[in-house]
């Protein structure tokens, strides 16, 4: 499937104070949305064994605005998923990480849902047949995400 482009978000004065509002989550961020190292997202880690879990919350909660909150109902994605590709250590201190994103329209989504619940089980349900539509309906996308510590 094709990716349809999604817009960057624009830079904002309080990322902490934002993630907050918008999912409950009080997370040691600032800076930018990571879309390159000129705006990383800024982590003050205490711990760095939680760097990874961090920025994958980071990243997801970015793409879920970009793919969700900000568009219309009916352009709206759900089921997504992150899924570390690679990262690598750039010359300025950045870390740049890079994800695939699969995502679902809402609406097919709840389709296939409302359908696998109502024919589970069922002699006649082809259940190959509905995963094999459901991957057919799933966008994937590749993003890179830019930190600083």
């Amino acid at each position: 499937m094709q990716a349809p482009h999604f817009d960057p978000l624009p830079r904002e004065e309080n990322l902490k104070a934002l993630l907050q509002t918008l999912f409950s989550a009080s997370l040691p961020v600032s800076g930018g949305w990571g879309y390159d190292c000129n705006d990383p997202t800024i982590l003050s880690l205490e711990e760095e064994s939680h760097k990874r879990q961090v920025q994958y919350t980071v990243a997801m909660m970015r793409t879920h605005i970009e793919m969700q909150l900000r568009l219309p109902e009916e352009a709206r994605y759900g089921a997504i998923n992150l899924k570390e590709l690679s990262r690598e250590q750039c010359d300025d201190g950045c870390e740049t990480v890079h994800y695939e994103v699969s995502a679902m329209k809402e609406s097919d989504y709840k389709r296939f849902i409302a359908e696998y619940k109502e024919n589970y089980g069922k002699s006649d349900f082809d259940l190959q047949k509905h995963f094999q539509a459901r991957e057919a309906a799933t966008l994937k996308r590749t993003i890179t995400y830019c930190f600083k510590y």
